[in-house]
């Protein structure tokens, strides 16, 4: 070899390590904006009076009645929920997350004026919209992270993020607990406390850093890539002036659901995919419905008037045991692929049971202990569904994919509410709606049986068949 060459490859690899150091987000860089999240996230969540916002309602603060409260407000959020999310998604990538963060902190600040403040029907029907913004732009803070860090850590970030917001929630609840058993606090003061850390995490939300791209309109083209394909440093990090980051198109915005479509249709022709996508839909509805109403149901077998409740020691309760199930999950070896739906059938079985004792039991503490282990199940499966549907995912369209699959649980839970719980459909009281929510899991539970054992059966003739070869019983 001459020593041109030698020099010129020497040269290359030279500056190829220098493009990786300067490509390596510093810790300055992940630290910031991950501890910012993490802050908003925990404040955003420290409301100790969630856990008691049914009393409250029904309480001499408010002085709405049960069918005011079950069939006229409650399922305004789950409207106003269905109808924002897609739009709030679109936005969320155009406008580059922050704002939409802004805009979620901003809508929990009206939430908690109004709860506060608001009287009557009307308003506290508002009071649901608004909160409807706040949980449809939640996507914003769980996608804002991954576009300001460097995709080796993902999953740390993830991690600190998710565990901010169960930390704050948890807190929240076992403070709202303790202020109004042991200390004695109004619900009134609960709220005041709420909207406090809320606006604490509004006033967080500012200091984020913002993403110079998203995930469709704002994507980094291809032409931006330098030598073998690896990516600019972005993010405040140094380029290399050789490789110099070009000026950003402008957004075709036919292209970008052009690419939605194509996507949507790649990613769900995978039947395992498809298959923990139809549980997590089918389940999520349900598991919205029991958790809006469970405190209704509370209240109607021990009101808050006649006796002390423990809805925010429930919630920690079942949060703390849900997160250390979900933690166990790790350790857990099964093949998926073959008991997967047999185990969905036995813990949708074992959901619809918890169900129905909490509507039929007329005891307090059973209705608080089946509706943790509602929850715990719920949350293991959940978990579970989410990494299946990673794992069979054929290009990084989490965000799509989780998205779709939410869409279409709120469209079924508005379905079965506008049916079941609306004041304009059937109206039905709370007993008869759990009744109807453990009938609705039962037959999630029997779907998936006869799901699983096609499922077996076909796997079981493949391997007897002595003309199937030793790969495609493998694939």
């Amino acid at each position: 070899m001459d020593v041109p060459a030698r020099v010129s490859r020497r040269a290359a690899a030279a500056a190829a390590r220098m493009l990786l150091r300067t490509a390596r987000v510093p810790r300055e860089c992940w630290f910031l904006p991950t501890a910012l999240l993490c802050a908003y996230g925990f404040f955003a969540n420290l409301r100790p009076s969630e856990p008691f916002l049914t009393p409250y309602l029904l309480g001499p603060d408010k002085n709405l009645t049960e069918r005011q409260v079950y069939n006229e407000i409650y399922p305004v959020w789950t409207y106003s929920y269905l109808l924002l999310l897609f739009p709030v998604f679109l936005a969320t990538d155009y406008l580059r997350y922050k704002p939409v963060i802004l805009l979620q902190g901003l809508s929990l600040i009206v939430t908690w004026f109004m709860l506060l403040y608001a009287q009557g029907l009307l308003a506290i029907q508002f009071l649901e919209f608004f909160y409807g913004i706040a949980t449809a732009t939640e996507i914003a803070y769980y996608s804002y992270i991954y576009t300001v860090v460097d995709l080796g850590m993902y999953q740390k970030v993830t991690s600190y993020c998710r565990s901010a917001t169960l930390v704050g929630f948890t807190v929240g609840s076992v403070l709202g607990q303790i202020l109004v058993s042991v200390v004695g606090w109004s619900l009134f003061s609960l709220n005041v406390i709420s909207l406090t850390c809320v606006s604490v995490a509004f006033a967080v939300a500012w200091f984020l850093p913002m993403p110079q791209k998203s995930l469709f309109f704002h994507h980094i083209p291809s032409s931006c890539h330098g030598v073998n394909g690896l990516k600019q440093p972005y993010h405040g990090v140094p380029a290399l002036s050789s490789f110099a980051v070009q000026e950003e198109p402008k957004p075709d915005r036919l292209r970008v659901f052009k690419v939605l479509w194509n996507d949507f249709l790649m990613c769900y022709s995978s039947r395992p995919l498809l298959c923990w996508s139809v549980w997590w839909a089918l389940s999520t509805c349900g598991y919205f419905q029991v958790v809006n109403y469970a405190q209704g149901l509370w209240e109607k077998v021990m009101p808050s008037q006649n006796a002390d409740i423990y809805n925010g020691g429930v919630e920690a309760v079942s949060t703390l045991l849900g997160a250390s199930a979900v933690f166990a999950v790790g350790y857990i070896k099964l093949s998926w692929s073959t008991w997967g739906e047999m185990t969905l059938f036995l813990c949708s079985l074992l959901i619809a049971a918890a169900v129905y004792v909490m509507d039929t039991v007329q005891s307090i503490w059973a209705c608080y202990a089946a509706y943790v282990v509602f929850r715990i199940i719920y949350m293991v499966l959940i978990t579970i569904a989410t990494f299946q549907i990673a794992a069979n995912l054929s290009m990084e369209r989490y965000a799509l994919v989780f998205g779709v699959n939410t869409f279409i649980a709120l469209a079924l839970q508005t379905l079965l509410t506008l049916i079941a719980v609306d004041a304009r459909g059937l109206g039905l009281c709370i007993t008869t709606q759990f009744l109807i929510y453990a009938s609705y899991f039962a037959a999630i539970s029997v779907v998936f049986l006869a799901n699983g054992i096609v499922s077996i059966i076909k796997k079981c003739r493949k391997q007897e068949d002595p003309s199937s070869s030793p790969q495609a019983t493998t694939s």
